[in-house]
């Protein structure tokens, strides 16, 4: 397996012949609406996607989304959407999102009913799992979408979690699955009003000391509601004694999580 990352939320994941990209936001620099009313009101993306994405988006099969209605977005946006309506690409989703998708012209691939215990998937099984995208009168306002456990022949096991924030069901679902790689938000994202409505640093520290597995991190420092910057997830990743662990990739960055590599990297943490 190996997982690029591209900007923010939107990855490429590679297993056998698949290469899915999840949640994408494909705008350009400063193109979209700021998420602040006060303060420093910056227009987002505050920065452009990696060099060659052109290059690395052709080589995608498949579109795999955590949620996207209700104005979210920084996990698929316009530019995202007429990309995938003018290659075909087929999208993955659950059935809450599949007729929102199809009347955006895309080639949705709803997810069966019942999605939450795994389903058959590119010859392995996908599940779902809940997200809280905040909480309080935020949280109300919030398409609270969903995670997904990917298990594939020969893989690591990859939990996706999308948008939310560390709640006694993820911590549940972690320690009892125990994902051999989960991808988390880590920006600690918040509005004027209410508190964060994704993981942060503490969050991500106590997800990667429940996890026996490989924590990645991201949506970081690209969007102006979200404070955390890789740095300081590292130095408190430092000191925590969770560094090891812990994958904070820059945008355009490829990790390579086959079995083999991902056990020596427990390994070496332990």
């Amino acid at each position: 397996m190996k997982i690029r990352q591209l900007r923010n939320a939107t990855i490429i994941v590679e297993f056998g012949g698949n290469r899915v990209l999840v949640d994408p936001m494909l705008a350009g620099k400063q193109s979209l609406p700021p998420l602040r009313v006060t303060g420093e009101r910056r227009r987002n993306p505050l920065v452009e996607l990696p060099d060659r994405t052109d290059a690395v988006l052709a080589t995608v099969t498949h579109c795999l989304i955590t949620h996207c209605q209700k104005g979210h977005f920084d996990h698929l946006d316009r530019a995202a959407k007429r990309w995938l309506r003018e290659t075909g690409t087929p999208v993955i989703c659950t059935p809450h999102d599949a007729s929102y998708l199809a009347q955006r012209g895309l080639n949705v691939q709803p997810l069966p009913r019942g999605h939450e215990q795994p389903v058959p998937l590119w010859g392995g099984t996908i599940r779902t799992v809940p997200c809280t995208h905040g909480t309080g009168l935020v949280g109300r306002l919030m398409e609270h979408g969903v995670g997904y456990l990917l298990e594939m022949p020969g893989e690591p096991s990859l939990y996706l979690s999308g948008d939310t924030i560390l709640t006694p069901a993820v911590r549940g679902f972690v320690a009892a699955h125990q994902p051999g790689v989960c991808v988390v938000p880590a920006g600690g994202a918040r509005f004027d009003v209410g508190h964060e409505i994704i993981m942060g640093i503490d969050d991500v520290i106590e997800l990667a000391r429940l996890s026996t597995g490989i924590v990645i991190a991201n949506h970081l420092e690209a969007l102006s509601h979200c404070p955390v910057t890789r740095e300081g997830l590292a130095v408190a990743a430092q000191a925590a004694v969770v560094a090891s662990r812990l994958y904070i990739p820059d945008d355009g960055e490829s990790l390579d999580l086959d079995e083999e590599s991902r056990a020596r990297l427990v390994d070496t943490a332990r």
